[in-house]
């Protein structure tokens, strides 16, 4: 079994049993989380894919951690100017397990 979500403007396909990570979520760790933006749900009764969304499907996830990603380096330059600007981003992310798929 198996389902397409959206969350923070992505979607992820997931089974029961995967860590992803998604945009930062206002949860605690420890706390569950239901996703129920779910696009498509995939079971042993077939395939449903929403209009937008499948009424009535709920993804609930567990979130592992809270953390920033990696960082990424920035370089803008305007050449023959002499303009160099250099900065990084860290951007937040939640790591969740996904706990069950209710359809």
């Amino acid at each position: 079994m198996y389902a397409i979500v959206e969350t923070g403007g992505k979607q992820y396909k997931v089974a029961p049993g995967d860590v992803i990570k998604v945009e930062k979520l206002p949860q605690e760790v420890g706390q569950e989380v239901t996703l129920d933006q779910v696009l498509l749900v995939s079971g042993e009764e077939g395939v449903r894919v929403g209009a937008p969304v499948v009424e009535g499907a709920v993804v609930k996830a567990r979130v592992l951690q809270q953390d920033k990603d990696r960082k990424i380096l920035v370089f803008r330059y305007k050449a023959k100017k002499n303009i160099r600007k250099r900065f990084g981003h860290r951007q937040p992310f939640t790591k969740l397990q996904i706990v069950a798929i209710e359809a």
